[in-house]
This record gives structure tokens, sequence and C-alpha cells, in this order.
């Protein structure tokens, strides 16, 4: 009886051991989706008084469109770094807002690369389960526990081309440039299997210029700043086995 409990707890021992390695064979992913951003500068404006990261100068009229793509590696199971690079455009207009009669408007055209660091606060209870990674999960596992939630910042860089309309040309201040940007934000990952997770990903970038939009007012107490809002489809590289059948190939 002794040497089957001792067995047992062996076994048992080796499994959760095993168990608690399995991320470390995907430790690669690759992560892209498509998503909005929302830009807060000089140009709009939606509401007076005092306004923290421009949250109440949201409009829908500034609002346009961004795909990102990016490689991550995890360092440990709960920190990952991503190389991220994000291109898309920006929209500010006056028209709607509190300086309606000043006529305003510019596209921009932007190109951000960023070095982000992920920790994740919250992670699911199916990433170091044996069946769940080769698929064989069971059919009533809980939403939430498939759940990853994280934070994250880093640095990066917004190189930009501003397209103003007439009555803004004659007085833009920028219409190409770059500055480097400070990203900070949080995210959520549905672990849907051992290779695919699917996200939504809320992030600000916290520019050194004033001129993103092409105009900096002479009232402007900050740089500009703007959001991405973005749905992610997360793809996790197993090395290991590729490297082994390509071994086996041979």
């Amino acid at each position: 009886m002794k040497k089957v409990l001792i067995a047992i707890f062996t076994l048992f021992y080796m499994v959760t051991a095993v168990n608690a390695q399995l991320w470390k064979s995907r430790r690669y992913e690759v992560v892209a989706g498509p998503g909005t951003t929302h830009f807060y500068g000089d140009i709009g404006g939606f509401s007076q008084g005092e306004n923290i990261l421009g949250i109440k100068d949201f409009s829908f009229r500034q609002t346009r469109f961004n795909i990102s793509a990016g490689f991550k590696y995890r360092i440990l199971e709960d920190v990952s770094v991503r190389a991220n690079f994000a291109f898309g455009t920006f929209h500010s207009t006056d028209k709607g807002g509190v300086n309606e009669t000043r006529g305003l408007e510019s596209k921009t055209l932007f190109f951000e690369p960023a070095l982000l660091v992920e920790y994740y606060f919250i992670k699911n209870k199916l990433e170091n389960s044996y069946l769940s990674l080769t698929g064989r999960r069971k059919p009533f596992q809980t939403f939430f526990s498939s759940l990853d939630f994280y934070a994250f910042t880093g640095f990066g860089g917004l190189a930009y081309k501003v397209t103003p309309n007439e009555i803004l040309a004659p007085t833009t201040t920028e219409t190409t440039g770059f500055t480097p940007v400070l990203p900070v934000g949080v995210g959520l990952n549905y672990f849907f299997s051992g290779y695919i997770n699917f996200g939504i990903e809320l992030g600000a970038r916290f520019t050194f210029s004033d001129n993103v939009d092409g105009y900096t007012s002479s009232y402007s107490k900050s740089d500009d700043i703007y959001h991405f809002l973005n749905f992610t489809c997360t793809y996790k590289l197993n090395l290991k086995q590729a490297k082994s059948g390509s071994g086996r190939r041979k």
C-alpha cells in the first residue's frame, strides 16, 4: 500500500511539473488585428474645461482605422515582450465641435513601431492543461476560466504625414514629422485553443509633439494624444515541434 501511495504521489508530481512548464513550448506568438483610432489634438474639441486624456472629446467624427501586427516572446509565464507595428489614419475636424466656425480639418497617415512589455495579472486556467494544448478540451469549461487580463507599456515612435484642408493649409505648423510615443493600456485574451487566442486591446499613446494634426493652438496646454481599440488574433508557434519534425525528415 505504501509503495502504491508513493507511486501515485510521484506520478501526480511529475504530471503537475510537466503541465506547469507547458507554456514554455509556446513562447513565441504572432499577433495581428484591425481596430479604430481616436485622435485628440488642437483641431476639434467637443467639450469645455478640463479634459483628462481627451476622453471628453471622443467623437465618431474623429474616429478612423488602423491595422496592427506584432511578434511576442514570453519571458516568464506572466510577462511577454512584443515588437508591434501599426499603420492607419487619424482624422481631426472642427465640425460639430465648439470651434465649428473655425472650419479646420486634417487627415494624418501614420506608421507606429513600438516595443511593449505585457504583464498578465490574471492568467487563464487552461494554458497549462495538457488536454487544452492538444485540443481535447472539456466541453463544459467555463468562459471565465479561458480569459487572460493584462496591462502593457513601453516606448515607440510615430512617423506621420498630414493633409490639411484649404482653411488649415495656410497656417499649418507641420505636414510631416516623427515623434517618440509612450504607450500604455490594457487587454483581454480568450483562450480559444492551444494555438489560438482572440482578444481586444485598448491603449493610449502619449506623444511628444503638438503637430500630429498639423496645427498647434496658442491655447494648447499639452501634446497630442491618441487611442487604439484593436481586436486581435494570436497564433502560438510550437518551435520545438517544428524542429523535431525537421529532424525526422532528414
